[in-house]
């Protein structure tokens, strides 16, 4: 938890719940127009004028979403922040307030804290997003982090899921996979570090994916790079839990089918590589590994020459009647049925 466990560490009850408040937020200070009061009163005001206002919210447990063995507590609260304020760019909007609520188990001291509230600050820093509130509890079972995202756009510039047409061009920002497979390459070494806690990991190779994994970025320029081609996604989601789920979700949503070709896909070579290693098909890490936080949207074919070569975009598909249903097209030009195999935090696990 600590990179240096000599230093002293500060029991929470030294604070109170309300010390501990104001010792973590000391930092933040309002920055944005839209933020008229944050922290210390009752309740933040904010004013967006006559802009549509974006909420999402996310919670993340411990030992469901995170292993404190091996990701940093700055890591995760920057990470933390950037899973809500992908969702606000999956609306084509523009972030602008966080809030921020932890539930803590004594076992945490204040330094410990300190870490996790330093990603936060760093993630708000760099996307230009106000804290403007939150909570404190105690818990009895590790750390619990819930953040909610708030943020503006134009009443006609938000888009939804339920807007992709038949023959509408599906595109997907970034790579895909590079997530999940950095969750294997740690979870792996943390079973090696168990039965020999001496072993020292070379992880050089694999910096790439341990980055996606531990401190993913959200596409906070593509809203701004869509509206500069003048594009307007006619559906949008973020993938966080695997592309299958994603496109399955706006297939719904819009009540058409799709067609996602599998060389279409894009792969960072590392992802190939570790998956060869780890003898996995890449295809399904892309479909079903999750945690990319990159954005997949539809676009009218009439748009296709204004995002033709762009480096931050990939078409991997288009969409059809409803009655087509949702097909993965393999590289044998196979039509697979597109099934969500997704991770779901519900889902029984066995012992």
């Amino acid at each position: 938890m600590f990179e240096n466990s000599q230093e002293s560490k500060t029991n929470l009850s030294e604070l109170g719940e309300f010390g501990l408040i104001d010792h973590l937020t000391k930092n933040f200070s309002p920055k944005l127009d839209s933020t008229i009061k944050a922290i210390g009163d009752d309740a933040a005001v904010l004013n967006f004028e006559n802009k549509r206002t974006l909420v999402s919210t996310d919670l993340l447990v411990e030992g469901v979403h995170f292993d404190l063995a091996y990701m940093p507590l700055k890591h995760l609260g920057y990470k933390a922040v950037m899973v809500n304020l992908s969702d606000i760019y999956a609306m084509n909007g523009t972030a602008t307030q966080v809030t921020i609520s932890i539930a803590v188990s004594n076992r945490f001291p204040v330094e410990a804290l300190e870490e996790l509230y330093s990603g936060i600050q760093l993630a708000a820093k760099i996307y230009n997003v106000d804290v403007i509130g939150g909570d404190t509890t105690s818990s009895t079972s590790g750390l619990m982090i819930s953040i909610t995202a708030l943020g503006m756009a134009e009443e006609d510039e938000v888009v939804y899921r339920d807007g992709a047409k038949p023959n509408d061009l599906l595109v997907v920002t970034g790579d895909l996979g590079a997530a999940y497979m950095g969750l294997q390459v740690l979870e792996r070494e943390k079973e090696v570090f168990k039965a020999n806690p001496n072993s020292q990991p070379d992880l050089d190779q694999y910096t790439y994916l341990i980055e996606r994994q531990l401190k993913p970025e959200a596409r906070k320029d593509i809203p701004p790079l869509l509206k500069d081609l003048d594009v307007k996604p006619t559906s949008m989601i973020d993938i966080s839990d695997g592309l299958s789920s994603e496109i399955i979700h706006l297939c719904k949503n819009s009540k058409v089918g799709a067609n996602l070709f599998e060389e279409k896909i894009p792969l960072d070579p590392a992802v190939i590589s570790v998956c060869e290693e780890f003898e996995i098909d890449s295809t399904m890490i892309a479909l079903s590994g999750g945690e990319d936080y990159e954005l997949l949207f539809t676009i009218s074919q009439d748009d296709y020459d204004k995002i033709k070569g762009n480096p931050n975009l990939t078409v991997i598909g288009h969409m059809t009647e409803e009655s087509e249903g949702m097909h993965l097209v393999t590289r044998a030009n196979q039509k697979l049925p597109l099934i969500a195999r997704g991770w779901n935090s519900m889902e029984d696990k066995e012992d």
